[in-house]
């Protein structure tokens, strides 16, 4: 270690330049817009790591894309929130070093390897983006929808985070020599700041309102039952969520060979095989289709090993030993089991028809009826034939995914995904008696945006999560707001005016300072080179 020099110094100086033992003697070019490149890579990463995890609410939507391609189930998405970690905190960790180089006044020297890294994060990152502009346009809408969660504490944190950094800028800006520089400097700082100072005067947010107008928690229902206690569409997970209060089960019907009404979501292209072990039990048979096996057939497949196997949302180590068991020996239940257990708990139903026929419709509405349960339960969401089921079954309460096709019907049940509609668009539907449920909504931030929005109800995974919750994550009157913005606002325009002022004192002082040596040391040079010429005493 060269002496006076301190591990912080040697260790920041090592990890962003590789320069150990001492500053590297050859200045590099453009080391400072090296720094700025690292400085916007890096607010990248966090703006993706964002992305990632406001749209985590939807993963088994990327797992099941890749699933249909690969035939393979992995979670995929939890691959991509990995990898971006570990470029965000490479990023994160490689700017404060170089912020550390500034500080301790060390050269900016970017070493190569992190150049390499850096452009790799950012190819990374276009991939991601690109891939979800194609294939997963449809969430977009989500990480909008979002920053209604999120903006007003986004807000406030940059105006922390500016006013950290001002010192910096400052300080930067009282060394600049030349006249364009200050300029420049001060300039770009002030347009950040305007930005982030007036930004409250675009952010909404359906949060920001009074106690009193907030309306009634929405309801849960059971998609699939309870998918992350116990294996998808099996009796044990829809026994599960009858423990969270659901109001209803979701599911999804398809018909056997001989014509048996039976529950799995997946269809078509070998649909059996994530779910099941078909491809043991019946290593020749076809699986393309729900009637290329007879119910006897589909009853004797194991429709829970999978689950303990694959763990899709990492909840089996959760599990007590008896229900692994409960969970390892399910199987594929008939429509009847569901409208048995929705009869005794006075439990809703609500299905998609995978195959809607005319025939599944017929055989579907018959199932329900002979069930003897109560029409008012059934939540009939197939669109097909609804004016014979209405005739057929005139209790059942009719639901429609499109407002234009319900108004035309008149009827007074929605059902869409989560990001569809405004929280305006909700508002007014609720004030004409129509009842609201959005799909598929697992998160709290996201249910608590949507309490706050009017929903009436939502299908959940996730409905022993949601279950627990009183009240929203958070709610603002908007004078309260606007005090408070206005409040942080003020306070860091006084704190960056007096660090403005510590600098320039700070700047004048070590000027003085650094004239002051250069005067004594001329004047000890002009009294040695004078000395022959002075009289002796």
């Amino acid at each position: 270690m060269a002496p006076g020099e301190s591990c912080c110094r040697i260790c920041s100086r090592g990890l962003y330049s590789c320069h150990w033992n001492h500053p590297s003697e050859k200045k590099q070019r453009f080391a400072y817009c090296w720094f700025s490149i690292l400085t916007l890579v890096t607010l990248l990463t966090l703006c993706w790591m964002y992305i990632c995890l406001v749209t985590f609410n939807d993963r088994e939507d990327v797992n099941w894309k890749g699933f249909v391609e690969l035939k393979l189930w992995v979670n995929w998405f939890m691959v991509f929130i990995i990898i971006s970690a570990v470029i965000n905190i490479y990023c994160v960790l490689l700017l404060l070093f170089a912020l550390f180089q500034v500080v301790l006044r060390e050269p900016l020297d970017l070493h190569c390897l992190h150049k390499i890294f850096l452009f790799l994060g950012v190819l990374f990152i276009t991939a991601g983006v690109t891939g979800m502009s194609l294939k997963w346009k449809t969430e977009w809408p989500t990480v909008l929808l979002s920053l209604q969660a999120t903006a007003p504490f986004l807000q406030i944190g940059g105006v922390v985070a500016l006013t950290l950094l001002s010192w910096l800028v400052f300080k930067g800006f009282h060394r600049a020599t030349r006249a364009v520089s200050k300029v420049l400097i001060m300039v770009v700082f002030v347009l950040v700041s305007v930005a982030i100072f007036l930004s409250p005067l675009l952010i909404t947010s359906p949060c920001l309102l009074e106690a009193d107008e907030l309306l009634s928690k929405p309801a849960l229902i059971g998609h699939r039952g309870s998918p992350m206690l116990a294996p998808e569409n099996t009796m044990m997970s829809f026994e599960r969520s009858v423990g969270c209060n659901v109001t209803a089960f979701e599911t999804d019907v398809q018909l056997s060979k001989d014509r048996v009404p039976f529950l799995m979501h997946d269809h078509h292209h070998e649909f059996l095989r994530r779910t099941t072990d078909v491809k043991d039990k019946f290593p020749g048979l076809e699986f393309n289709h729900s009637t290329n096996l007879s119910w006897a057939e589909l009853e004797s497949l194991n429709a829970g090993t999978w689950f303990l196997q694959s763990d899709p949302f990492y909840s089996v180590s959760k599990l007590s030993e008896e229900e692994r068991r409960e969970a390892q020996n399910q199987s594929i239940p008939s429509l009847v089991q569901l409208l048995d257990l929705a009869k005794q708990h006075h439990t809703s139903l609500i299905f998609d028809l995978k195959n809607e026929d005319n025939q599944d419709v017929d055989i579907t509405v018959s199932t329900i009826l002979t069930s003897g349960i109560p029409q008012n339960l059934i939540l009939w969401l197939p669109g097909t034939k609804r004016r014979d089921v209405m005739e057929a079954a005139p209790g059942f309460r009719q639901v429609y995914s499109n407002v234009s096709i319900m108004d035309t019907y008149g009827g007074h049940h929605l059902n869409v995904k989560y990001s569809s509609l405004s929280a305006t668009e909700i508002r007014e539907l609720r004030s004409r008696n129509v009842s609201v449920n959005l799909w598929v909504v697992n998160e709290r931030w996201l249910f608590s945006l949507l309490w706050c929005s009017g929903a009436s109800s939502v299908t959940t995974n996730a409905c022993h999560l949601l279950q627990d919750m009183t009240q929203p994550h958070w709610t603002l009157g908007s004078n309260l707001y606007r005090m408070i913005w206005i409040t942080v606002n003020l306070m860091s325009l006084l704190i960056m005016f007096g660090l403005f002022i510590l600098q320039r004192n700070s700047g004048s002082f070590s000027h003085s300072k650094e004239k002051g040596k250069h005067v004594h040391r001329f004047s000890t040079w002009n009294q040695r080179e004078m000395s022959p010429f002075l009289p002796s005493e």
